[in-house]
């Protein structure tokens, strides 16, 4: 993973690095499932999320949020997502398992994903991300 967490005040603050920007919304989707529900996760129920924004923050934002909505409604828990971008357009297939108390409750509590210190920036090694949890 190319995931760090950083220290923050309140907050869960996750630093990303990736060549890619598909791959960049791959580690912040990992960070995200990890602060959740801890590295014991499996696949088998597949989920497919379509998004269009303005850029590619509201677009990582609007992912994940949307992410986090289906694990809580649904009860599900993703171990993996296949990712494809066009300009500000998302498509991506998630793979998970229901929850089970025994293996995922170790976790944090994420309410939200901030918009407030959400960044992406690119320069010739690839992609950064800084972003914020709310938990």
């Amino acid at each position: 993973m190319s995931f760090i967490e950083v220290s923050h005040t309140a907050d869960v603050k996750i630093r990303a690095t990736a060549p890619t920007l598909e791959t960049l919304f791959s580690e912040a989707f990992a960070a995200l499932m990890q602060v959740l529900y801890g590295p014991d996760r499996k696949g088998g129920r597949k989920r497919e999320i379509r998004l269009e924004t303005e850029d590619h923050e509201s677009l990582l934002r609007e992912f994940l949020s949307e992410v986090l909505f289906i694990a809580e409604v649904d009860g599900l828990v993703f171990s993996g997502a296949e990712i494809h971008i066009d300009g500000c357009r998302l498509v991506a297939t998630l793979d998970g398992e229901p929850f089970d108390r025994t293996r995922h409750a170790l976790g944090t509590e994420v309410k939200g994903i901030s918009y407030s210190g959400l960044a992406i920036t690119h320069d010739t090694n690839g992609y950064i991300l800084d972003i914020v949890f709310d938990v």
